[in-house]
């Protein structure tokens, strides 16, 4: 009988399934779903640092609009919703541990590596079994070049290890200059992992109205495997001993096995639970042992990254093929 365990992190999943950070998440309930279901582990519904912020400033105008007569006002109001927020999310985690047998990643979605550092000590005080930090720094600020943006990053984990002791995932987009060289980057500012890749909303435009828009769905689509495919791929074939959690595209049995073949350590699952519901973990892991019997596997690790970037013959099918080259090579 197949066996789906897998080390991540230093935490022992039942299974390389992992419900990744998303309303599914928020409450308790969603989760002991997820477990039930199959899942290795469930990363909680981040915390968003901009969201809170955001949301406070707009409270902050709506009562008195430009003018502050309580000096020290908005920085109060910042504080309390901050304080609120925490409190929330620390109670679900609590009461999320003592429900549930998996591990329970915490998240927060940052930008900065100022006072939202602390919040990581607290998580860890509340029995988070590990942390993702969802960092996503737009590159439209005023940056001197990539390497001070990827230093932004590197920085917020950095003050994070500092203050956190349990093991540490960074999510991050896929638009980076070199993006196997800043993962190791992040590796040595203190990140156990790499989450490949966050998910963002595109904008569109409507020529009827002239109005800026996001994504019809912000769900992901099969064919966005492909590119989660190739980084997780070439990140695992620069250092086998990188963890990557692989995240984008999973839509099915086989995604999972090939991220598993491509190097990844486990593999998230979002839109296809929004689509089909959290119980359709089963059916993938059902996939996943039924191919390991059929292909002579007993563990995950006796063929985890056995088709990465460093295991191939020509790492050049990893990397990006120009059109051209299909017409001169039709086979």
């Amino acid at each position: 009988m197949a066996d789906l365990r897998v080390k991540f992190m230093g935490m022992e999943l039942r299974s390389p399934v992992v419900v990744a950070s998303c309303g599914l998440t928020s409450r308790v309930e969603g989760m002991e779903v997820a477990e039930r279901s199959g899942a290795g582990a469930v990363v909680m519904k981040s915390i968003f640092e901009e969201q809170i912020r955001e949301d406070t400033l707009r409270a902050y105008r709506a009562g008195f609009g430009e003018n502050d007569p309580f000096p020290g006002a908005l920085d109060y109001l910042r504080a309390y919703a901050r304080s609120h927020s925490i409190r929330q999310h620390v109670e679900v985690l609590r009461e999320a541990k003592r429900r549930l047998t998996i591990p329970v990643i915490a998240s927060i979605n940052c930008f900065s590596d100022g006072e939202w550092v602390s919040f990581a000590k607290e998580l860890e005080e509340a029995g988070a079994d590990a942390l993702e930090l969802n960092i996503f720094i737009p590159p439209t600020g005023d940056f001197a070049g990539s390497a001070d943006l990827e230093e932004a990053y590197a920085g917020i984990v950095r003050a994070t290890r500092a203050v956190a002791g349990i093991p540490l995932a960074v999510k991050i987009g896929r638009d980076f200059t070199h993006l196997p060289a800043f993962v190791e980057r992040l590796h040595h500012a203190g990140a156990n992992a790499v989450t490949l890749f966050n998910r963002l909303v595109s904008p569109d435009i409507r020529v009827d109205t002239l109005e800026i828009t996001g994504d019809a769905s912000p769900l992901s689509q099969p064919s966005d495997l492909r590119a989660t495919l190739r980084w997780t791929g070439v990140v695992a074939g620069r250092d086998r001993s990188r963890e990557i959690s692989a995240s984008t595209g999973v839509h099915d049995g086989e995604a999972v096995v090939k991220l598993l073949l491509a190097g990844a350590t486990s593999v998230q699952v979002c839109s296809l639970l929004y689509r089909r519901g959290v119980t359709v973990i089963k059916e993938l892991n059902d996939f996943l042992a039924t191919w390991m019997e059929r292909n002579g596997f007993a563990r995950v690790e006796e063929f985890r990254g056995m088709r990465s970037g460093a295991t191939i013959a020509d790492q050049r099918l990893y990397e990006r093929a120009q059109f051209i080259k299909y017409f001169n090579n039709p086979s």
